[in-house]
């Protein structure tokens, strides 16, 4: 799901220094432990903390003690730590930081730097959603030939899932988001809300407090492209399947029971009026989360830094609460969120970038990355008591990375996103989104989507199926 201007772009080191001792923690535990256009998709130590592991061999340690300079495309906040603390690890490695955008502003870069074959960046930030686009055209190194592929145990089936295209390691996590409720335990007192447990309780509870006062909502929502997958995802849909490097079948259709159950749950929300028709990001969404006009998020686990930065004066208000379940009794939960590192097939340095990748995902970095804020990838950190018993001040106490670490372990394993995502999501809101308008239904703004999305598939010379 793009993230711009959103999560960890928005994110600032306020945590830094507060997160030493537990990156301390952290590392000790390893060591014991052992929308603008889119780009047109292409077709058919212990100072200095962990080393890569040996999976990556004899080239990794080889590469690594060469003077070489490495270009990164990158853009979250702690990025610049990471860089210091890589360098100080290893002087003779120079990693040349670029900021070259987020969301589609960097990939339609990328796109053109690879087609001019000039400019290519060493490794690059990609969100999951986008990775396919640049690994089906060839774009993106097979990490799997740097033995790479002995780092699937750092991670959940799902999360692994979410770099392995067309059988290849196409990228490292570096960071997640499974989905929470992030809640105004306030404003649910003041109604005598309680936390839903399932979907139909939520649905409810948010005709309940709009008509009990009509300025006032359970969340928001004016059509979002990450937030309607991610809900298909974790309600069980499949609706994105990929097969071989040009084989694309689409199905947002009533017979996909993902999205069938996401319509049935979201439809009557949308038409009676009971979402606020506020964009997330705006000015006016941080209002109404600051004055409780806006009681709940559903969202990736990274927005506790965000409420905590951006909604200072909701400290001791908020709490987070596990996703509401389509089936009582029944966890499912999904991404929304999250971004991979890659090395370009392009780059003249992939052993010393490969290293790099898993110092970042798996090393040091990982763990620097989680003292930030940063949600972490890495199931080593995830089921750390060091980060899981954190009691968060802002969140009234509560320890609220034990609830994010049992809904990174409920994501549904096997979702796939179209190889030309980045420019589905950018039709979004001129289709689904007319619904939000009141310019029709979901169900025929997800069908517009399916075959608009169907349509410029088959232009960029997939095989494309749509059901």
């Amino acid at each position: 799901m793009p993230r711009s201007p959103r999560s960890r772009i928005a994110r600032n080191a306020a945590g830094a220094a507060a997160g030493l001792a537990l990156a301390a923690a952290l590392a000790a535990c390893s060591s014991s432990s052992s929308t603008s256009s889119a780009p047109a998709a292409t077709g058919a130590s212990a100072a200095g903390g962990s080393s890569p592991s040996a999976s990556t061999g004899s080239s990794s340690s080889a590469a690594l003690s060469q003077p070489t300079t490495l270009t990164w495309w990158a853009w979250a906040p702690q990025d610049k730590q990471l860089v210091a603390a890589f360098e100080k690890v290893y002087p003779n490695i120079k990693v040349n930081l670029v900021n070259a955008g987020t969301g589609t502003t960097e990939y339609t870069k990328l796109q053109n730097a690879i087609k001019a074959g000039s400019g290519v960046p060493d490794i690059a930030q990609v969100e999951y959603y986008a990775l396919p686009q640049f690994a089906l055209g060839g774009s993106l190194a097979d990490l799997g030939a740097d033995g790479l592929s002995s780092d699937q145990s750092q991670f959940s089936t799902a999360v692994w899932d979410s770099v392995q295209v067309g059988g290849k390691l196409v990228g490292l996590p570096q960071d997640t988001g499974p989905m929470a409720l992030f809640y105004n335990k306030t404003v649910f007192d003041k109604y005598g809300l309680t936390v839903p447990t399932t979907w139909a309780q939520f649905a409810a509870d948010a005709t309940k407090l709009h008509a009990a006062n009509p300025k006032e909502y359970l969340t928001n929502d004016t059509g979002d492209p990450g937030f309607t997958t991610s809900m298909i995802w974790s309600a069980g849909g499949h609706p994105y399947v990929v097969s071989g490097t040009t084989g694309v079948t689409i199905n947002l259709s009533s017979s996909d029971s993902g999205t069938q159950k996401f319509v049935n749950l979201w439809s009557p929300l949308v038409s009676g009026g009971d979402l606020a028709p506020i964009s997330s990001w705006s000015d006016q969404w941080y209002t109404g989360l600051s004055n409780g006009t806006i009681a709940s998020l559903v969202t990736g686990g990274w927005m506790g830094v965000d409420l905590e930065s951006g909604v200072p004066t909701g400290k001791g208000d908020w709490r987070v609460a596990q996703m509401p379940e389509w089936t009582a009794g029944t966890a499912a939960n999904s991404e929304n969120g999250g971004s991979a590192d890659s090395v370009l097939a392009a780059s003249k340095n992939q052993a010393a970038a490969a290293a790099f990748l898993q110092w970042v995902s798996t090393g040091q970095g990982a763990q620097l990355s989680a003292s930030t804020g940063d949600f972490p990838a890495s199931t080593t950190i995830l089921n750390s008591s060091s980060w899981q018993n954190q009691p968060q001040a802002y969140f009234g106490g509560q320890a609220i990375n034990q609830v994010l670490s049992k809904a990174s372990s409920d994501v549904l394993p096997g979702w796939s996103y179209l190889p030309f995502q980045v420019y589905a999501n950018s039709i979004f809101p001129n289709t689904v989104g007319q619904a939000y308008a009141g310019k029709g239904t979901l169900s025929a703004g997800l069908s517009a989507w399916q075959q608009q999305s169907a349509s410029y598939g088959s232009q960029q010379g997939f095989s494309v199926t749509s059901k």
